[in-house]
């Protein structure tokens, strides 16, 4: 027979699982975030993009572990399926216009052998469901290069491969499209450092000083994946999680080409700027949010540098951002774009949060009286006391020709019973008739034996016991019983929710990771 205890535990952990696996991931859709106001009021002036970056597939080079180990293949699945998560649960909800990555779709991309780079597409692929992404929103999804796909300078030259291969599937890294009245530029950030002669550096200043050319070009938004240059610990807002990242840029020692920085240079920054006069700039690459406000030649530009989505690269509070474009004429340029930062469930909370229902389950079942609260008892005298205010004096001294019988528990606690005082035969061997039962002397005799095996030791004493060591004996009996009962109890409950529970977990983590 499955207890209150049981039920009450197997309908916690469903809840829990529930809020954890799925209802988690759609608060964003429903609570904490919208699109946001800009100064239309008709949702069709304007242009719904959803915008994601660094989620930084893990792979052999993320934690240094054996290629298919099991641990790596854990961390895998557990990274995935929380971005799968994100994209069906919180996002695609959102029914967005357009899709907006700013890169780093893979954490060792530049680094790993063909087959590798194939296999972390597949998984790219499958986690963001890009195929019902592209037919949603009409193949209007938008890829921008980072550093963990291609790699910076330093690599460009040594091994061109590497971007080949991230222009097949991807497509160019120096590109503009249209949105609305808003004109995107999109920058391949790793490049522009590098030295002035080199194919790459060359190309992506050609395709900016070609977009400078434009003449009475529309509202702009550059997309850089390396956020713009800042002074050190510039202030990055209340959004932001974790400590500010100053500037630290890598030269290979031989033709002192960068192979890490964390912002473009300054000079570049302002070039930049100046040449694509932008009303936004969106970048991604430092994990964490931050707000920062540039001073271009042609008015204050604010930079938003959007946080990961993914839980394991080192950001608590994973992100992504809704943003809409006009697509009307509005007095003020600044006003053709607005934005919305979004955050993610975190991951790491709701599994402590399993933790800690787990060691409260473990607690409460073991300390649990075994007979349960009898709940009815307790009230049934306080209702007692409380009637007992209002009896009559005769009914006092009808309470004072009663007797009170104390009743002992498997659990040692005490009870009184009230019962009807009787005129107690004198000879031993009178019978006392109680009802339609009939009690001897001898058998009140083993009674009272009974009630001294399950006494505890300090209240058998008191009470007195015929033989000063069979009484303690059967005490620590009786205790032992106890304590096996609970374990066994403990065993019971947890076993059933369990059987419970584990079936669902693994039909909400599996439900989401297979295609839809």
């Amino acid at each position: 027979m499955i207890s209150n205890l049981t039920v009450f535990f197997c309908i916690v952990w469903v809840a829990t699982l529930l809020y954890g696996e799925k209802f988690a991931f759609w608060v964003p859709s429903y609570w904490s975030c919208s699109w946001p106001s800009p100064p239309m009021d008709n949702p069709g002036d304007y242009v719904k993009i959803a915008v994601v970056t660094d989620p930084q597939l893990m792979d052999r080079t993320s934690l240094h572990l054996a290629p298919k180990s099991l641990t790596l293949e854990v961390v895998q699945f557990y990274t995935d399926i929380y971005m799968r998560r994100a994209i069906l649960g919180s996002i695609a909800p959102f029914k967005p216009d357009m899709i907006l990555f700013l890169g780093d779709y893979f954490d060792g991309g530049p680094v790993l052998s063909d087959e590798e780079w194939q296999e972390s597409l597949n998984r790219f692929r499958h986690i963001f469901d890009l195929k019902n992404l592209e037919r949603a929103t009409n193949n209007q999804v938008y890829f921008l290069s980072g550093n963990h796909d291609i790699g910076y300078a330093a690599y460009h030259s040594r091994m061109p491969q590497v971007i080949n291969r991230y222009e097949k599937v991807f497509g160019s890294r120096n590109y503009n499209f249209t949105a609305g009245k808003v004109e995107f530029v999109a920058v391949d950030a790793q490049t522009l450092d590098g030295h002035p002669q080199q194919n790459q550096t060359s190309a992506a200043w050609k395709f900016v000083t070609s977009v400078s050319r434009e003449t009475h070009s529309p509202p702009r938004v550059l997309l850089t994946h390396i956020p713009l240059f800042r002074q050190d610990s510039t202030s990055c807002g209340s959004q932001r999680s974790s400590p500010i990242i100053n500037q630290r840029i890598s030269r290979a020692t031989d033709d002192h080409e960068i192979v890490y920085q964390n912002y473009l240079t300054e000079e570049t920054s302002k070039k930049l700027l100046d040449y694509v006069k932008p009303v936004l700039v969106l970048s991604g690459h430092d994990h964490d949010q931050c707000s920062v406000t540039h001073v271009a030649e042609h008015g204050p530009v604010l930079e938003e540098t959007l946080g990961t989505i993914s839980w394991q690269q080192g950001n608590l509070y994973p992100s992504f951002m809704l943003l809409t474009a006009s697509k009307v004429t509005v007095s003020n340029e600044w006003d053709y774009v607005s934005t919305h930062l979004c955050f993610l469930p975190t991951q790491l909370f709701i599994y402590i949060w399993y933790i800690v229902l787990f060691v409260v389950t473990l607690v409460v079942i073991l300390l649990w009286p075994t007979n349960g609260l009898n709940i009815q008892l307790h009230i049934g005298e306080l209702m007692s006391d409380m009637l007992g205010i209002f009896k009559s004096s005769k009914e006092k001294d009808e309470d004072e020709n009663c007797e009170y019988e104390m009743v002992w528990d498997a659990e040692g606690s005490m009870h009184l019973i009230k019962k009807a005082s009787k005129i107690m035969p004198t000879r031993s061997n009178e019978r006392v008739e109680r009802g339609n039962a009939t009690m001897r002397a001898v058998g009140k005799k083993q009674i009272l034996q009974e009630i001294n095996v399950t006494m505890p030791q300090d209240v058998s004493g008191q009470l007195g016991s015929t033989d000063g060591k069979v009484g303690p004996f059967k005490t620590k009996s009786s205790n032992v019983r106890v304590v096996v009962r609970r374990f066994m109890r403990v065993f019971r409950v947890i076993s059933v929710v369990a059987a419970v529970n584990v079936p669902i977990y693994i039909m909400l983590l599996f439900s989401d990771w297979i295609d839809k």
